[in-house]
């Protein structure tokens, strides 16, 4: 969730502190695609990655019965040709119903994908007051098929669970737990190996099951490397409750919750020290439809805290995995932007950004990373 931008363009502009409006940006899949005609409207459709030219796609809206229409070839958009993005479609106001228009809502439907879905998964109304001879181009963000995606089912376990973000290097990972009065959770030294891994947010966790009959009961948690000779003290845990533990061969942190968010397919996480009032995240690529819809882009799609640092993120979507964007920062199309970075969507980004410019940061290490903008 393309730039034929004239590429030293943009460059100079943000040197001399000013910002193009989105009118005068020229993009490669807004370029014309069909001829003009004197006695009927054009839409040229740009749509969505994954959109396949075998796919059977119609404009609904209450000029044409909504759902009356799918299935009806006057109704049905033609791919352009050579274009794998852009499709079209004439319509002529003789054929629209009960005195509708397009000012009164439209939107489009795909056979095989289904309704056309904003970036937050919300149904879409298009209006247009435009005349015959004209021609305006429309985008389609997202087909509802694209948050339909099976969740995988949930790992059974035996009573609350200590996960472990395991960074120690060790050969071989143990975890001893004992209690006051209490047998030993994992039973004698070095204690219970993993019993196996889950990936939730992209992290790679193991896993120890701490039985259900156990609950409520308090242990004292010792890492080792199965015996042989490295070990440190963590936490003490009651166990009503999963915890969350990133681990060196020295030491230990919780997780917070937060970090776990699940993503819709790889984040750009930003860490927002520009001041202004509203961040706008843009994001274009060649050949590519705009990752998150038209300039000025969208808003996060939520916060996650690491190591006391908030940042915003957004989600750009599993179908766009490998994709490479260029990302732009503004202040919500307020009259500010920069140039953020080239991302290639194969995994997380962090940024540190003022109101001039940003620098990738490693949200675990930041002292390992260059000093913050």
């Amino acid at each position: 969730m393309k730039k034929y931008l004239l590429y030293m363009l943009l460059p100079l502009l943000a040197a001399l502190g000013s910002c193009q409006s989105e009118e005068e940006i020229v993009f490669d899949h807004e370029l014309p695609q069909f001829e003009l005609k004197s006695d009927a409207i054009l839409l040229e459709v740009i749509m969505p990655q994954g959109t396949t030219s075998d796919d059977h796609i119609y404009i609904t809206g209450p000029f044409n019965g909504e759902d009356e229409a799918i299935g009806k070839v006057e109704w049905q958009l033609e791919q352009a040709t050579g274009n794998d993005v852009k499709w079209g479609i004439y319509l002529k106001p003789s054929m629209f119903q009960d005195g509708k228009t397009l000012a009164d809502g439209f939107s489009f439907v795909s056979e095989k994908q289904g309704r056309e879905k904003s970036v937050f998964n919300e149904d879409v109304c298009h209006t247009l007051n435009v005349g015959l001879g004209s021609r305006t181009n429309v985008t389609v963000s997202r087909w509802a098929a694209y948050f339909e995606t099976d969740e995988p089912d949930e790992e059974e376990h035996d009573g609350y669970v200590i996960y472990v973000e395991d960074n120690s290097g060790w050969d071989g990972l143990a975890l001893y737990a004992w209690g006051d009065g209490l047998p030993e959770l994992f039973g004698g030294w070095p204690g219970a190996q993993p019993m196996g891994t889950e990936v939730k947010n992209g992290i790679t966790f193991k896993y120890f099951d701490t039985g259900e009959a156990n609950e409520g009961l308090t242990y004292n948690l010792i890492f080792n490397n199965n015996g042989g000779g490295e070990q440190f003290d963590a936490t003490a845990v009651t166990l009503n409750r999963d915890y969350y533990l990133r681990i060196t061969n020295s030491s230990w942190e919780e997780i917070d919750a937060s970090e776990l968010i699940p993503h819709d397919g790889y984040a750009i996480f930003i860490a927002d020290n520009s001041g202004w009032n509203d961040l706008a995240l843009y994001a274009w690529g060649d050949g590519l439809p705009e990752l998150f819809g038209a300039w000025p882009g969208i808003q996060a799609t939520g916060t996650v805290t690491i190591k006391g640092v908030t940042y915003q993120y957004f989600d750009t979507g599993a179908a766009n995995e490998g994709m490479v964007y260029n990302l732009i920062c503004n202040d919500n199309n307020g009259g500010l932007q920069f140039d953020l970075a080239q991302v290639t969507l194969n995994r997380h980004y962090y940024f540190n950004i003022t109101d001039t410019g940003g620098v990738e940061v490693d949200p675990y290490n930041p002292e390992a990373t260059d000093e913050n903008p």
